[in-house]
């Protein structure tokens, strides 16, 4: 009885998180089929907004570059940061630990000095601004994240397994594809979604990156706000929400991360 209370209490208060984590996003996924420009109320049904995006060609170009650059940034930093885990894993070398540690500040660091930094950087080796520019820096920025997801799956797993398998007669590549990479599946593919999501919703590196007039959607987005609002940014932004909740719905059920009862 006395825990009633407490109980009570702990709702609410979960209530009150997910109302202050969501109902912004479930106010621009209404206004956007909202008919008034200025959302003027009562609200008006109207599908306006989707079609003026649908058509908006420099919006779109934008989104596919986007795309096509997250996808680029996970392929790349799920390999490395996956063989980088397992090495970790396997093997101990001198300055193992220092390399650990070194993993947590492109975590840390603000995005901003990163991006400076990075700016600077690429001018000085001949790279400068870009698409390569900017692949490379969300790799370098999504790695991380890679690392320590696949790291903390392999901190779980059975060496012994691996013992069974070369002593039945396995050579190296039959053990990682056989015994160790399922067992590490889910941390890989949660590994991914952290890297496309860091591509895809990167905008500091993605701004002091990219060359003018071949932006990534964030960057687009921030410079039509600054000219002027209009609710086609509230339509493809509802569209990034529904697409990255859905595929992160769908990777939480088939890969069955936290287990299964």
């Amino acid at each position: 009885m006395t825990r009633s209370p407490l109980v009570l209490i702990g709702k609410i208060w979960l209530a009150l998180i997910l109302v202050f984590l969501y109902a912004p996003i479930l106010v621009m996924a209404a206004m956007s089929f909202n008919a008034s420009p200025f959302y003027q109320l009562p609200f008006q049904f109207s599908t306006d907004w989707y079609a003026k995006m649908a058509g908006n060609q420099q919006i779109i170009a934008a989104a596919i570059r986007s795309v096509l650059i997250a996808c680029a940034t996970t392929a790349i930093a799920t390999v490395l940061g996956t063989a980088a885990s397992v090495a970790l894993f396997r093997y101990d070398f001198p300055g193992k630990r220092i390399l650990q540690v070194l993993l947590f500040p492109p975590i840390a660091i603000p995005w901003l000095i990163t991006g400076t930094a990075m700016l600077v950087f690429f001018f000085a080796i001949g790279i400068g601004r870009g698409t390569p520019a900017v692949l490379i820096g969300h790799v370098a920025l999504a790695l991380p994240y890679v690392i320590v997801t696949v790291s903390a799956r392999l901190s779980s797993f059975d060496v012994t397994l691996e013992e069974a398998a070369r002593s039945m007669g396995a050579n190296a590549w039959t053990v990682l594809s056989r015994v160790t990479l399922p067992w590490i599946a889910p941390g890989i593919v949660a590994g991914a979604l952290f890297a496309f999501a860091v591509s895809f919703d990167q905008f500091v590196v993605s701004y002091f990156l990219s060359e003018p007039g071949d932006s990534t959607l964030p960057v687009l987005i921030y410079t039509a706000i600054r000219k002027g609002f209009t609710p086609e940014i509230n339509a493809i932004s509802t569209i990034i929400v529904t697409v990255s909740m859905a595929v992160m719905f769908l990777a939480a059920r088939f890969s069955k991360f936290g287990g299964s009862r």
